[in-house]
Parts: C-alpha cells; sequence; structure tokens
C-alpha cells in the first residue's frame, strides 16, 4: 500500500464534516475544556506563523477530547481594521467584499490543515449581529463614566490617517505600517482603563497560568509608582505647581523644576515672562520628536527656560521652570522636580545648562561631592541637607517627608500609574459606528439600545488621503435627537479595531444568541478560556484589553468571571536564513505549497517536531523531508501488519504476555507514560514525538520467531493501537486512515487516551551524579530511558543544586549520558 496524502485527508476531512465530529454544546457531564488561539486577521492567507499557532491549540484540544473533556475549539475572523480600507484604496474594492472573500478562502486553507473547529461557531467582527452588542456596551460604558470624549493630544500616523493608542506605538512607529508617529490635537473616545489599573496589576500577581514575562511585561505598562505630590508656589502669584515624585525623601535638593513641552501651563509662563517666540520654537520643534525616545536614557536632554520661578517650600529656594523634551505630559502631573544629585537625566540637563547640583543623599561610608560626581547617585543612603530630616535613612525619610507635607498642606501621599486611558476613536471606515449623536440642545446623546446596531452604511469610494469617510455622508451624519427630536448630527469616528478583539471569545460561547452579546448559562459553562495561544508582541495590546473589557463586563453584570484567560501560550516565532518569516524580507514559505507537496500532516509534524510550542522555530527544508519520511514510515510500519492484528483484541491486563510479547508490553507502556507526560505538564510536543519515532524504530526491527506470532499478536494489536492513538492529536488524518486499516471502529479522534501500567512502563534506573565548579554536590536517581531535557529539569528542580545555582547565571551545562552533569556558575 501507498501513502496517499492528499486522497487520505480530503477523506477524512469530509467524514468529520459530514458527521460533526466535532461539533460541541455544553455537557455538564464532562468537564469542560476551552481552548482557543487568538483569531487572524483576514489578510487573504494564511502563513507559517497561523500554521504553527494553530497546530498547538489543535494538539491540545484533540488531547483534551481524547482525555475526557468536552472541548470548545471555535474560530472566527478578526475582521474590521485599516488593511481592508488600504486594499479598497489600493485595488478599488469595497472593504466589506475584500473582507469576506479573504474569510472564504482562508477558510479553505484552515480545513485543509484538518483543525478541529467547531465551525458552526464562526464570527465575524464586521457583522452587524455581533458589533451590534460591542456598540450596547459602549452605550453602559457611557452612562457608568467609563467612555467619555475629551481634547488631547494624541499620537498620529499620518500615513494610515488615524489616531493610535499608546499601546499602539512600539518604538515611536506605528504598530500597523510602521511609519513614525507624531501628534495632533483632538476631540476623542476614551475607555476608562485606569479606573480598573489597580486590579489590572493586583491580579498578574495570581495568574499562575501565563508567563511570567509577560506579567512583567503588563506590570511595566502599568507602571504603579508610589510617593508624594508636591505643591511649588509659583513666584509672584497665588497659583501652585504639583509635582509627582517617587523620591519626597530627595526634596531638599530640588534646584530647579521640568515641566512638559505639551503642559498648558508652558506657553502660558512663556506669554507672561515674555519669552513665548523662544519657547513656542522649542515646543514645536520637541512635538515632532518620538515620545518614546525623549524619555529614554541615551536622548540628548534639552530644555528651555520659561522666564518663570517657583519656590522649594522645604528649603524657600528660588527655582527656575523650564520645558524639558524628557518630560511627558501624561505621566503624572507633567511637572517634575528635578534633583540632579539624584536622578540621571536631571543630572544631565544641570550640567548642560549650569544649574545647581545639591547633594542630599549620601551613600554609607562615602561622602559624594557636585563638583567631583560624573553621575547621579540614585540609589538609597542617608539624608543630608535635609533641615530636621537630616541623618534619617532615606527610605524612612519618605515616609517622615510625606507626613510632614500632609500636616502642612503642601501636598499628599500620592500612586500614579503610567498607565493612560483606552482611546478608541478611528478616523477611518471599516470599523464599528459609535453609537452616539450631538444635540445642540441636549449635548452627546446615546442611540437608543433599540435602534442599534448603528450600521455602518455603503460608501462608492475611500478617500485615499484618508480621513474618515462617514462624515461626507449626509444621511449618516444628519440625524435627529433620541432625547428631543431635533436636529443631531452622529459621530462619524469608528471603533479601535481592539475593542472587537477584547471580547469576541465570549461570543464564541453563544455565537447565534439573539436576545443579548451572550447566553448567560453558557458563558457559565464555557468560560475562563482554559488555553489561549497566541504572540508575545500582544501583551499590552490585546491581552491587556481583554482583561480590562471583562472586568468592565463583569461588573456590568454579563459575566461573573475576573479573568479572560486562566492559561497563556507564547508561541515563538517561524525563523528562516536567520530572520522572521516575512514578504520584505523573501524569505516566506507559503503553507500552501508545503500541503500540495507533502500534504497538511506533514506541515502538522514539522511545526510540532522542529522546537518546543514556547521556543522560536527555525525553518529547514531537511526538517520537513524528515517528517514527511517519518509518516510514510509508520504508515508502511502498520500496513504491513494489518493483515496480522485486524480482528485480534489486544492485551490488556497488567501480567499478561511474556518473552517478546512482554518487550513489546514494555515498549508500548513506556511509550504511552512519555508521551502523556510531555503533552500533560509542558505541552513538549517535539520530545512527545521523539518518543513516538523511537517506538516506530522499535517496532520497525521486530524480528517474530516462526511460531510465536500468535503468542505476540496481542501484544503487537496493543502495540499499533496505542501508537495510532498517541499520534492522532498531531498527525490525526493519516492515523484515521490507520485506525480504520488495522480493523477498528469509529473515529480515531473521539477514542479514549491510552492509559499505561506503571510496571509495564518502568525503566531500569542509573544514578547521575551533578558537579557544580568541579565539585560534585548531588545525587539522582533517574530513568534510563530520561531525555537530556528531562535530566536538565530534575538536576534544577533538586533542593540542593538550588542551594548552590539558584539566583545564578548558568556559564556551561556539560551531561554525558546516563553518568554526570557538570555545571559552571557565575
Amino acid at each position: 500500500m501507498k501513502y496517499n496524502p492528499w486522497q487520505i485527508e480530503e477523506k477524512w476531512q469530509r467524514k468529520w464534516e459530514e458527521d460533526g465530529v466535532f461539533r460541541v454544546t455544553e455537557d455538564r457531564t464532562k468537564p469542560k475544556y476551552y481552548c482557543l488561539e487568538m483569531f487572524p486577521y483576514p489578510s487573504g492567507r494564511i502563513h507559517m506563523g497561523h500554521v504553527r499557532n494553530y497546530t498547538i491549540g489543535d494538539v491540545i484540544s484533540r488531547y483534551k477530547m481524547m482525555r475526557g473533556y468536552n472541548v470548545l475549539h471555535p474560530m472566527g475572523w478578526d475582521a474590521f481594521g485599516l488593511p481592508a480600507e488600504n486594499a479598497a484604496i489600493q485595488q478599488g474594492e469595497h472593504p466589506a467584499r475584500w473582507t469576506y472573500s479573504n474569510i472564504e478562502y482562508m477558510r479553505k486553507q484552515l480545513k485543509r490543515m484538518g483543525f478541529s473547529y467547531d465551525w458552526t461557531r464562526e464570527i465575524a467582527t464586521c457583522a452587524p449581529e455581533y458589533y451590534k452588542w460591542e456598540q450596547k456596551f459602549f452605550i453602559e460604558m457611557f452612562r457608568k463614566g467609563l467612555a467619555y470624549r475629551k481634547k488631547a493630544l494624541l499620537n498620529w500616523c499620518p500615513t494610515c490617517q488615524t489616531v493610535l493608542a499608546n499601546e499602539q506605538v512600539e518604538a515611536g512607529k506605528c504598530w500597523r505600517c510602521d511609519s513614525d508617529v507624531t501628534t495632533k490635537e483632538m476631540e476623542q473616545w476614551f475607555l476608562k482603563i485606569t479606573e480598573y489599573a489597580e486590579e489590572l496589576l493586583d491580579f498578574t500577581y495570581r495568574m499562575e497560568g501565563w508567563p511570567e514575562k509577560v506579567l512583567i511585561m503588563q506590570r511595566n505598562w502599568i507602571g504603579k509608582s508610589t510617593g508624594a505630590e508636591i505643591d511649588f508656589p509659583l513666584e509672584g502669584s497665588d497659583e501652585k505647581i504639583r509635582v509627582f515624585t517617587t523620591r519626597p525623601d530627595t526634596v531638599f535638593g530640588a534646584t530647579f523644576m521640568s515641566i512638559a513641552p505639551e503642559h498648558p501651563l508652558t506657553l502660558e509662563l512663556a506669554r507672561r515672562f515674555g519669552k513665548e517666540e523662544e519657547v513656542k520654537k522649542f515646543v514645536d520643534r520637541v512635538l515632532l520628536q518620538d515620545r518614546f525616545y525623549r524619555t529614554s536614557e541615551e536622548a540628548e536632554k534639552e530644555g528651555v527656560f520659561t522666564g518663570a520661578y517657583c519656590i522649594n517650600p522645604f528649603t524657600g529656594r528660588r527655582m527656575p521652570i523650564f520645558a524639558a523634551n524628557f518630560v511627558l505630559y501624561e505621566y503624572g502631573t507633567g511637572a517634575v522636580m528635578a534633583v540632579p544629585a539624584h536622578d540621571q537625566r536631571d543630572f544631565e540637563f544641570a550640567r548642560k545648562y549650569g544649574l545647581p547640583i545639591i547633594v542630599v543623599i549620601q551613600p554609607e561610608g562615602e561622602e559624594l561631592h557636585p563638583e567631583s560626581m560624573e553621575r547621579a547617585y540614585e540609589d538609597p543612603g542617608v539624608m543630608v541637607q535635609s533641615g530636621e530630616f537630616t541623618g534619617l535613612p532615606s527610605e524612612e525619610g519618605k515616609e517622615a517627608i510625606i507626613r510632614y507635607l500632609e500636616e502642612k498642606g503642601w501636598g499628599k501621599r500620592s500612586v500614579n500609574y503610567r498607565l493612560r486611558d483606552w482611546g478608541i476613536s478611528r478616523q477611518r471606515y471599516w470599523g464599528a459606528p459609535i453609537p452616539v449623536v450631538y444635540c445642540e440642545k441636549c449635548g452627546t446623546v446615546p442611540v437608543p439600545e433599540e435602534e442599534l446596531p448603528v450600521l455602518l452604511p455603503e460608501v462608492e469610494e475611500i478617500n485615499p488621503e484618508g480621513g474618515s469617510p462617514l462624515a461626507k455622508i449626509e444621511e449618516f451624519v444628519n440625524t435627529s435627537c433620541p432625547d428631543c427630536g431635533g436636529k443631531a448630527r452622529r459621530e462619524t469616528d469608528t471603533m479601535d479595531t481592539f475593542v472587537e478583539s477584547s471580547w469576541y471569545f465570549l461570543r464564541y460561547c453563544s455565537p447565534h444568541c439573539e436576545t443579548g452579546p451572550f447566553d448567560r448559562e453558557s458563558i457559565d459553562y464555557w468560560m475562563p478560556v482554559d488555553q489561549y495561544i497566541g504572540g508575545i508582541e500582544h501583551a499590552v495590546l490585546h491581552l491587556l484589553y481583554s482583561r480590562f473589557f471583562v472586568k468592565v463586563l463583569r461588573d456590568l453584570g454579563y459575566v461573573s468571571i475576573d479573568e479572560p484567560f486562566d492559561n497563556l501560550l507564547t508561541q515563538g516565532m517561524v525563523i528562516k536564513d536567520g530572520a522572521k518569516m516575512s514578504k520584505s524580507k523573501g524569505n516566506v514559505v507559503d503553507p500552501e505549497h508545503l500541503i500540495q507537496k507533502y500534504g497538511a500532516d506533514t506541515a502538522r509534524l514539522f511545526t510540532l517536531f522542529a522546537a518546543p510550542p514556547e521556543k522560536d522555530l527555525d525553518w529547514s527544508d531537511q526538517g520537513v523531508e524528515g517528517a514527511s519520511r517519518f509518516i510514510n514510515r509508520m504508515f508502511n510500519l502498520v500496513a504491513r501488519y494489518r493483515e496480522m492484528v485486524r480482528g485480534v483484541p489486544p492485551s490488556t491486563g497488567k501480567d499478561e504476555g511474556e518473552g517478546l510479547a512482554r518487550e513489546i508490553r514494555h515498549w508500548t507502556h513506556r511509550t504511552i507514560k512519555r508521551v502523556t507526560r510531555e503533552i500533560d505538564t509542558r505541552f513538549h510536543f517535539n520530545t512527545a514525538i521523539a518518543a513516538a519515532m523511537e517506538f516506530v524504530n522499535f517496532l520497525s526491527k521486530l524480528q517474530i520467531p516462526d511460531g510465536e506470532s500468535e503468542r505476540v499478536t496481542p501484544a503487537l494489536k496493543e502495540a499499533f493501537r496505542s501508537l495510532i492513538l498517541l499520534m492522532t492529536p498531531f498527525i490525526p488524518h493519516v492515523c484515521e486512515e490507520l485506525w480504520e486499516m488495522i480493523g477498528e471502529e469509529g473515529y480515531a479522534s473521539l477514542q479514549p487516551w491510552p492509559e499505561f501500567y506503571e510496571e509495564l512502563a518502568a525503566s531500569e534506573k542509573f544514578l547521575l551524579v551533578v558537579q557544580i565548579n568541579g565539585k560534585v554536590r548531588s545525587r539522582l536517581e533517574m530513568d534510563a530511558d530520561a531525555g537530556e531535557e528531562e535530566v536538565k529539569e530534575a538536576v534544577l528542580a533538586d533542593r540542593r543544586v538550588k542551594e548552590y545555582v539558584g539566583g545564578k547565571e548558568i556559564k556551561k551545562w556539560v551531561y554525558v549520558p546516563k553518568k554526570l552533569v557538570s555545571i559552571v556558575v557565575s
């Protein structure tokens, strides 16, 4: 028999669909498992990153099904957004037609991969039946004060001609088109994510199923700072300028004040003191600079004197007020007390502009002198030149200063967050309309819920210069006020597409619900998502927004959960020729060509075997060939023995079999144990597949003596049944074919996962010696079949090893199989 992947794959995909194998409903007799990969933007074709991401999710879903879980594994489309609009401009095609045409094509591609999706739950976020509910959420948030409109200086992408949220600016460039981002003052709608800053931060310390690096990124983005707000009186005025500082212990060393160029006070003070022309030139120049570079360590510190002075309330010192490029208006109060001896940016600025440097924190056992300092001293120490606080340890001094300024009425204890409210207005067409109207008499009025959805109107063409076409459609803009019936105009901005992706996982639970965004019983059954899979690039965009949205919906009474995703897996990138696959680098491999040449199972197996899911996958043509050879080898092996094992009951009891049969059963149960362990504990599919490959090698070399076949056949039947079922989550099409080939009934995909007997799986043991920096520090008993990765995990988890290695960098790791591990630490 010859392995024909295309014929086999088409056959089983058709059967799965006809029999609804992966359709799912709530079943309270089974434990539930909700597995979800981040849904794709319908760009037109899937790429190898998609293949890897979705194959990982498919293996997990299929495995959990076989372990007895009721598995929800849906798919849909993140369908609004700029690429559709840009394509419409370039190709003269309506964004809706472009989007739905791409969805049709990509759906076929995904089905060709054999993924176990319940396609009856498919959603597209550009459908009115989806964004209708999003508009309802917006109205409820508006009524609760969580959605509001204000004029603000915002990130502006001149290429996309739209506003960007802070999270959508990466190193000063647009996350979508990579253009340099500028700023622009505009009226915008915001969602009040800052209202949930503390809870969002607090839960990052409870989310044990998330990678620590993602949690750290979110904590840094939320950016909680504790300190004090202090009022500095403006000289010659009753006004005060309030600053936020995390170092109130250094207030006696404040010698000048820095304010953000975009701060309203900057130009106002300059006007008062005859410096307007000079300051405005500086402000205009700085506002064109990348705001993220402005605050970086390597950026040159620049400023201009506004002509104004303030008074340090603690020292009475007259402090000049500078506009400085490294101060951002949205952080703290937009004004900073400058302490050059103890803040590096202030130090560089003071040296450049000849401003005083006063040391007020001395390190233990050292004495700093301003004239000889080469950089600021930013660590804790002892307070000096600080009046009655002199001599206090600086940490203790922070508290003492805060108490004092609160007693004096000069300020207060304060917590500040780097996180800003989420600006969701977009000046583009292809998005969900914001459901409000503006009435001269009634002001801002939400559209009545019974009139939802506010439909996106048809447009004949989209202006290549950008800007929202909605503003030019009179029949859309001109409407009546829902409150007074008078003339009103509609909002013409659309919502940021990240709003759609902040709740789509909830809609999957009951995608056809017409009475609400979702059915509450379905939500209570399926949510939270048990395993979420996607790229780490979404750490402070989609993942943070989704967490916020779920908390809002909880407080609005829609859900009872606090967090959307119990476990998160961030898969690595697909690398070719030393770089991430991309069209611009010319190193893209088209999954369709791969499938046409080798079949979907080979594409799946290669992406799973080449690297653990969380690591980058290095593309290798030889690796693809190797995956294809293994599937052919496994197919031919089972085909060779098919007549021998058909109709024969498999071995079952733990004491059954002796001689060769016993050896076969040992390999069978050992392999079941290893594959199960690698999937269960770490999702290390590569080592699970490696165990199955070793099993195939063993079975391929079998020599069955004459007259022994009858005694060995039950063990062989058990071996082939187990091998096929173990490989079903990875290469499901060929496994279904082989399952049928050996005379088994039903779908392999719906069989229970094989169980193992520990007595049969047990391997010989060996004593592993562990050396650290040349000295024996521990000895461990290991299974003889343990691979190096398993050995490393056991060694680093050992209590005695931890005493010598914990927290130190491992410079060298050497493993001598079944004998020795040698570790060198710094």
